[in-house]
């Protein structure tokens, strides 16, 4: 007998174990058998309503793919960031005050409270953080992305990536690459000695770097490269930051800094493959912010998560509305010595990736990711084709190459996710629940379902 089994995956076990194959089906009823929101999708069905979200989508998609995102500069968050002050840190995720922030959340803020010189201490810094003097707000409501806990300060350098389609801007701050870094809670002096020596050297000498590159570097030319070299773009960034640093090499030579110091510059660089990783988030912030706040659309344009709650932001809403559930945990390998229990939640702006159609959504470009975060190649592979079901198209100018150069999952849309029952995948880093400690593995999680059924509400009663 060789069976095909749509019910509780125990009825397949079960076959397995008598010998016989069972190949278990990954369905569920439309809409999970809610009837209350099979009620929603039919009223979005109906032929007027489907017609102008049908065209509002279309537009949105051909948005993120004709945008061309550039990199054309670097400079201090407080000299270029939207709404940036000197108390202002911005974080990952959806609005988040401090009393509610997980460890690694709060071992960044406290880290980037010292750095700015705000207070002595972390004991100083904790006291600071909760005295209403500091302003807590979303990277994504500031124009920015950030990895982790993506904590950003006034005086952090910043990629600067302008969409030279529809002209609007997008941040995200420098790699600290992969040791006990700030943005996942670590706030010891060699953290803070990093930051200092980053906004001393590393930061300016990328931008005046920046100042004989005539017309910037175009990021999604890059990311298509990257793609077709191994890289997924979220977590594999061996192709991404060589091909970037080959970019930069021509110009960080030209500046007047000494020998030591682009050497130093070069091997901090050299020390981690993540160095690009917050490139092409900021190239899918950039991307993504040009299809929001297109009435009627059904696309997601944001996901982001605090490590307390996952939020999604959806182009038809527009503006800062957030639509939130609760963080999930991250299933996948663990680093020696550390078990399930260490893992805190779901955290960080880095399923930007996903959103824009990478990271995840094109795992089937990077074997080489599956021993990191978990799973077998076959499944690396069906992640890229079972994204198709909940997204709007492709996008012909990133493609990948073992599925015939099929072009990335574009677009995700509301309705697809609540009428499939299929969620995004998301593949990231694992943070240790408590801060200081850092990434303890890495593997597959999703977003919660009932963030999509909010949003389905909610866009049931604009749609106009």
């Amino acid at each position: 007998m060789n069976a095909i089994n749509v019910g509780i995956d125990f009825i397949s076990e079960d076959i397995n174990k008598q010998g016989a194959t069972s190949t278990q089906l990954d369905w569920t009823p439309p809409a999970r058998g809610n009837t209350a929101l099979l009620a929603l999708l039919d009223s979005l069905n109906d032929p007027a309503k489907k017609e102008k979200i049908d065209a509002a989508n279309a537009e949105a998609v051909e948005r993120i793919i004709n945008s061309q995102p550039i990199l054309v500069g670097f400079d201090q968050a407080i000299n270029c960031v939207p709404g940036m002050t000197p108390t202002t840190i911005l974080h990952a995720g959806p609005p988040q005050e401090w009393k509610d922030m997980n460890g690694p959340m709060r071992g960044a803020v406290t880290g980037a409270i010292v750095f700015e010189k705000l207070a002595a201490t972390i004991e100083e810094a904790e006291e600071v953080a909760a005295s209403g003097k500091i302003t807590f707000s979303p990277c994504h409501e500031h124009d920015c992305v950030g990895s982790m806990a993506g904590v950003t300060s006034a005086s952090m350098f910043m990629h600067i990536v302008k969409n030279k389609t529809y002209g609007n801007v997008s941040y995200t701050n420098l790699s600290e690459q992969l040791s006990k870094i700030l943005r996942f809670g670590a706030n010891d002096q060699s953290v803070i000695d990093r930051l200092n020596w980053m906004r001393d050297v590393m930061g300016p000498m990328l931008r005046d770097a920046m100042k004989f590159s005539e017309e910037g570097l175009d990021l999604r030319l890059m990311l298509s490269e990257a793609l077709h070299m191994g890289d997924e773009c979220h977590n594999r960034n061996v192709a991404g930051t060589r091909t970037l640093i080959q970019a930069l090499t021509p110009l960080i030579v030209q500046t007047d800094y000494s020998e030591k110091e682009k050497v130093e510059v070069f091997d901090f660089i050299a020390s981690s493959d993540y160095f690009s990783g917050p490139t092409w988030m900021a190239l899918c912030k950039c991307a993504l912010d040009a299809a929001h706040g297109i009435p009627n659309s059904t696309i997601v344009t944001t996901m982001a998560r605090n490590g307390v709650e996952f939020g999604i932001r959806v182009s038809g809403i527009g503006g800062n509305t957030w639509f939130t559930g609760p963080s999930q945990l991250v299933i996948g390998p663990l680093f020696a010595g550390f078990k399930p229990e260490d893992s805190g939640l779901d955290i960080g702006d880095s399923a930007i990736t996903e959103t824009y159609g990478i990271g995840g959504f094109a795992m089937a470009t990077s074997p080489a990711i599956v021993p990191l975060v978990g799973g077998t190649l076959e499944e690396a592979m069906n992640y890229s084709i079972e994204m198709l079901d909940i997204t709007t198209t492709t996008n012909p100018n990133v493609t990948i190459p073992s599925l015939n150069f099929m072009g990335v999952p574009t677009g995700i849309d509301v309705r697809k996710v609540i009428e499939t029952g299929l969620l995004p995948v998301i593949n990231t880093a694992i943070a240790h629940k408590d801060p200081g400690i850092g990434m303890i593995g890495a593997g597959i999680t999703h977003p919660p379902f009932d963030v999509f059924e909010k949003a389905l509400v909610a866009l049931e009663e604009t749609i106009v």
